[in-house]
């Protein structure tokens, strides 16, 4: 037996040892799945397989270079460096640039991101006079992404009565006509998007036989990594290139398909046994990063979805903290709660901030968290947020090098005509794109021809729309074959970048200057290393890798001491010390648009339980009475997923109740300390002072509300009365205005600070 064999678990080996033949591993959360997938591979190597016959697809460039270093450290980098592993969109990307002329595009095609598409699509709604605020671009490029992972072509979509009806009744009913125009901007522009690396990839197998006999042949063994996440256009590409030897493995989580909106189908990986008839399964349930309460709880939620694999995950660590479900009467003070327990447990634990996560299920949800984070001042990063190479002067470097490489670039040519600033305006740069548009020619295509013919520019504009094409044209000649780096620079020097970001000694000039710098040394690292296939990458192979990298890939902080804050989704494949999810409400969480679907509110279960196991030794469930919505309080209802639990794995506390737990934890791990001490905060505090504190806060806790003086009697309540809150302690009457049942009082508390309350929700006890 191989020495790296004896490091897997029984239902591991069996899996990386099963080469022959299809194979569907099932591998719940925190099993070991990228293990099973690294060995797999490496085995086969030492088997003798030859790396040029392996494709391994992932969903991450991160994840494909982590697997692929850890084989090199097994196998030897050169024998890695001939492994087809990558995502989807990169791997495919390389075949097409090799078989481009067989679908009519140049090998040196443009990838737009999804800016870019916007762009244009923004572009198409103008000239057909279309209101941009019926057919906004994310919705209409959403739209057609949809169609393309569906294999529905421009023409397909304009021909099918069923989708044109659909458009209508969404009151969009010229999609197509966008859709139609959009296609042939792209092919005219020779660029594709990244749905397109997928679709032309089918349209080429099915078009040309011989193409796909070429690659079956070349792939003897494929493996995919995620495959509940890929969608209709993926499945069939795997399973052309697959049918010659049969050789798949798929590794996945039924239980963790959570990308339906993207076009995901769980189909795929439940429908396997019908592709495969003959497969072999491996169930990898053995969870290696949670608790045992943890990995209980989780299973007591996915169990109550009917459409999945049963598997029994199963944890051989410490059972661990129980989950704690925190009840806040407001969204503001879910908020303050968390920024408390995570300012608690650092204290009184010493974990850094980079060990908690707080996940949410919108995005919009971030704000408050924001705040509270920020009055304990405690740093953050919105995880998936602007990326380096989303930020302006990164893009405008790299559209140079675009157009560069592609002068076709419609998209990278209208962002750069004119920066810096070279005396071309829109009204000159609209003539040139109107003539383009109206004989069918790239703007680039369009500019040549101004020499022979007259569209109502002056002489001068067409002078310097020549210098900028020749500027253009001298380094197309060296990009292919000069030093990267080198090259790069003189783009920036001489494109005038660098001189306009260098005259602005703004903050945000530095800063913008800085990026460039940071650019450039990223070019320099990536080209300082051999290719797969042994050769130095040049900037063409530096192009086309940004272009493909995934937001994953691209966050430029990940490394820093910070609370991470995402939504749940970005959250999958990741893991931390400490978790907390936040707005387990009806409406929020499920979402109100999936309660009512038995499918849709399955995928909301299973992304609850791909929340419930980001967690290795603490989760936190909260949720809020009143959250804020379109500016008004509104009353929330506890997510029914709560109650999905079993409780044996759970404890309830209300936000009173976990602030002065955890403060009582503080105030013990003070030790033998005399003098001075800091709590929740900045200001400093005697230890008698902190005592004192902490006894008046349990004994406001432990006081029964007195029903003469509770919130029936709302006459006591008055200007200077002392009162008690349940949750936010004794406080002072500062005013009190409305009348029932509207009657609000601003509360000064001790431990709260100022808050305005609606009396006939507040349960307030008089004092005095």
């Amino acid at each position: 037996m191989y020495s790296y064999l004896k490091e897997l678990n029984e239902i591991q080996r069996l899996a990386v040892e099963a080469i022959e033949g299809p194979s569907l591993v099932i591998a719940g959360a925190g099993s070991g799945k990228t293990r099973v997938l690294t060995y797999k591979i490496a085995h086969m190597l030492n088997l003798g397989i030859h790396p040029a016959n392996i494709l391994a697809l992932t969903f991450t460039n991160k994840a494909a270079r982590e697997m692929k270093d850890r084989i090199a450290n097994m196998v030897g980098e050169k024998t890695a460096a001939y492994l087809w592993m990558g995502t989807f969109h990169s791997l495919f990307a390389k075949i097409l640039r090799f078989e481009a002329k067989y679908i009519g595009y140049p090998s040196n095609f443009s990838i737009y991101d999804t800016q870019d598409s916007k762009n244009l699509i923004k572009t198409i709604c103008k000239e057909l006079h279309l209101d941009p605020q019926v057919y906004k671009s994310n919705e209409v490029l959403g739209r057609i992404s949809y169609a393309k992972n569906n294999l529905v072509t421009a023409k397909n979509y304009a021909n099918n009565f069923q989708i044109r009806e659909s458009d209508k009744h969404g009151r969009k009913p010229e999609i197509y006509r966008i859709y139609e125009i959009y296609e042939r901007r792209c092919k005219n522009a020779g660029a594709m998007d990244f749905d397109d690396l997928l679709l032309k990839t089918n349209i080429l197998f099915d078009m040309h036989p011989d193409v796909l006999k070429k690659y079956q042949e070349k792939f003897k063994y494929i493996l995919v990594d995620e495959y509940q996440d890929t969608n209709f256009s993926q499945y069939l590409i795997i399973k052309k290139l697959a049918l010659a030897h049969q050789n798949l493995c798929v590794v996945g989580d039924d239980a963790q398909s959570i990308y339906a909106f993207r076009g995901a189908r769980i189909e795929n990986i439940l429908n396997f046994k019908k592709d495969y008839p003959g497969f072999k399964l491996f169930k990898l349930e053995q969870n290696y990063r949670s608790t045992k309460n943890i990995v209980n709880a989780a299973n007591s939620v996915i169990k109550k979805n009917r459409n999945q694999i049963q598997k029994n995950v199963f944890s051989e660590k410490e059972h661990g903290n129980k989950i704690k479900i925190l009840e806040a009467f407001t969204d503001h003070e879910e908020g303050h709660l968390i920024a408390n327990i995570i300012s608690d447990i650092r204290y009184s634990e010493h974990d850094k901030y980079s060990d908690f996560a707080v996940l949410y299920r919108t995005n919009a949800q971030s704000r408050i968290l924001e705040e509270a984070l920020r009055k304990k001042n405690i740093p953050y990063r919105i995880y998936g947020g602007l990326s380096f190479y989303q930020r302006k002067e990164i893009k405008d470097l790299l559209a140079y090098f675009r157009l560069i490489i592609n002068p076709l670039d419609d998209e990278a040519f209208k962002r750069i005509i004119n920066y810096p600033k070279r005396g071309i305006g829109n009204t000159s740069l609209n003539k040139l794109l109107d003539f383009a548009r109206e004989n069918n020619l790239s703007a680039w295509q369009a500019a040549i021809k101004l020499a022979s013919v007259n569209i109502g520019l002056s002489s001068a504009v067409v002078k310097k729309i020549h210098e900028f094409m020749s500027l253009i044209s001298n380094f197309a000649g060296i990009i292919n074959t000069g030093e990267a780096y080198e090259t790069a620079r003189q783009i920036a020097v001489q494109s005038g970048i660098l001189k306009e970001l260098h005259n602005d000694k703004t903050p945000e000039g530095i800063s913008r200057y800085e990026n460039i710098q940071e650019l450039l040394n990223g070019i320099k690292d990536f080209t300082s290393t051999e290719s797969d296939e042994g050769i130095k990458p040049n900037l063409v192979d530096y192009i086309q890798n940004v272009s493909l990298l995934t937001n994953e890939d691209k966050d430029k902080n990940k490394d820093k001491d910070k609370v991470n804050l995402m939504t749940i989704h970005s959250a999958k494949g990741l893991e931390f010390k400490n978790v907390f999810l936040a707005g387990l409400e009806e409406d929020l969480f499920p979402s109100k648009f999936s309660s009512s679907n038995i499918s849709e509110l399955e995928e909301e279960r299973r992304l609850f339980y791909v929340a419930i196991t980001r967690a290795e030794n603490k989760l936190f469930i909260s949720f809020a009475r009143k959250r804020y919505r379109w500016g008004q309080l509104s009353d929330c209802v506890p997510s029914r997923f709560i109650r999905d639990i079993n409780p044996e794995f759970i404890e309830t506390e209300d936000a009173m109740l976990s602030m002065r737990n955890f403060s009582k934890k503080r105030t013990n791990s003070i030790g033998n300390q005399e003098n001075k001490t800091t709590f929740t905060g900045n200001s400093e505090i005697t230890k008698e002072a902190l005592k004192q504190k902490l006894k008046k806060l349990d004994n406001s806790t432990k006081t029964a509300p007195n029903k003469n003086n509770s919130t029936k009697n709302l006459s006591g309540i008055k200007e200077g009365v002392l009162v008690n809150h349940q949750r936010f302690g004794t406080g002072k009457v500062l005013a009190v205005e409305g009348v029932f049942p509207n009657t609000k009082a601003t509360i000064e508390f001790e431990t709260g600070g100022k808050k305005q309350l609606l009396l006939k929700y507040a349960k307030l006890e008089i004092l005095t």
